[in-house]
This record gives C-alpha cells, sequence and structure tokens, in this order.
C-alpha cells in the first residue's frame, strides 16, 4: 500500500507539473537603469495574424490591470496590421501616452521527442506481501512529442528607447492565444515586478 502511494504521490505532481505550462528560461536586466517602477505600459504583441495580436494585448492588459498597472493595447493607436515603419512605431508609442513599451514575440516552435522508460506494476503487484511487489515491476518505454514555443519579451523605456528587461519563455503544447496568454503575462508580471519595474502589488 505505501509503495502505491508513492506511485499515485508522483503521478500527482507529474500532471501538476503539466498544469504549468510556461516557464521563463532566461533573462537580462540592464543593471544601469534607476528609474524604477514605471506608471504606464503600452503592449504590443509582434504577430502577422491581426486578430492574434489584438487577442494577446486585451489579455496582457486585463492581466496587468489586474495586477495594479495602468497599460494600454497598441492597437488602440496603431491599428494597421502587419510591419510598420519604424517613425509609425515611435508615433504610437508617444501618442499612448505610456512610459514603457511591453513587446512579445513568437521566436519559433520546436517539436521534441522523448523516449522515456519507467517501471510499471504487473497485475499482482498490488498484492499481500512483498515478494508480489518485487516480481510484479516491468518495463514500459514510452515515446512523447510535444511542441514548445519559445517567446520573446522586452520591455523599453519609452522615453529613450533602451532596452531596460530581456526575457525568453518557453510555453509547452501551445494550443492557442487565448488559453496560452494569461498564464504567460503571468510569469512575466511576476519577473518584471521582482525587479522594481512594476508598481508592488496592492
Amino acid at each position: 500500500m505505501l509503495t502505491r502511494r508513492l506511485f499515485l504521490a508522483t503521478a500527482a505532481l507529474a500532471l501538476a507539473a503539466c498544469a504549468t505550462s510556461t516557464t521563463l528560461r532566461d533573462s537580462w536586466f540592464d543593471p544601469a537603469y534607476t528609474g524604477g517602477a514605471f506608471k504606464r505600459i503600452v503592449v504590443l504583441g509582434v504577430a502577422l495574424d491581426e486578430a492574434q495580436r489584438r487577442t494577446f494585448e486585451d489579455i496582457a492588459v486585463a492581466r496587468l490591470v489586474a495586477a495594479g498597472v495602468d497599460a494600454v493595447p497598441s492597437y488602440r493607436y496603431l491599428p494597421e496590421g502587419g510591419r510598420v515603419p519604424e517613425s509609425r512605431l515611435d508615433e504610437a508609442v508617444r501618442a499612448s501616452g505610456a512610459d514603457a513599451l511591453w513587446m512579445s514575440r513568437v521566436r519559433q516552435i520546436d517539436r521534441r521527442t522523448d523516449v522515456i522508460q519507467r517501471m510499471q506494476p504487473g497485475p499482482t503487484g498490488w498484492g499481500r506481501g512483498w515478494y508480489g511487489m518485487y516480481t510484479g515491476w516491468f518495463p514500459v518505454t514510452e515515446v512523447r512529442q510535444s511542441d514548445i514555443a519559445t517567446v520573446e519579451t522586452t520591455l523599453f523605456d519609452a522615453r529613450n528607447g533602451n532596452v531596460v528587461w530581456a526575457g525568453v519563455s518557453e510555453t509547452f503544447e501551445p494550443r492557442s492565444v487565448a488559453r496560452e496568454a494569461p498564464a504567460f503575462v503571468d510569469v512575466i508580471i511576476r519577473a518584471l515586478r521582482g525587479r522594481g519595474l512594476l508598481p508592488p502589488a496592492k
């Protein structure tokens, strides 16, 4: 019974780990920055699909506002889709009145293959006594394929265009922008708040 409980506990932990789909893999912070927390952030999602861009920006802004941060989506000031000239982007950031620009873009999506070998109890493995458990385990090989989306997020000081923070995150098995964006944004918010770039939580 003890071995069975350990087996079930391990399975529960594995499922809990899968529920957290986004992790921050790497990040960088400008040690020379001394400006403190930004007061207003404009969010820009770089995407070819305009619907995905607007969905991401709306979700990111909603999560930031819920975290006590003043934020606006870039599409309100940059409604045109596709790549725009630098001067047009500068104009939109100025028009937003923001002192920081949050820019996120998908760098790549990779297919990963994992080969896992685990020991599985046989049909007699849970019987009375220890010998049944001793002889009831057998190896099982499992091949798993999963998609990993790598997203690059950069926070700029809108007053001078300098990069203040940059991070690379990975999202396991992304399904849609609407589904993955909330957890993704929360990961970035925690990282920025940890650096003092966002106001403290209320």
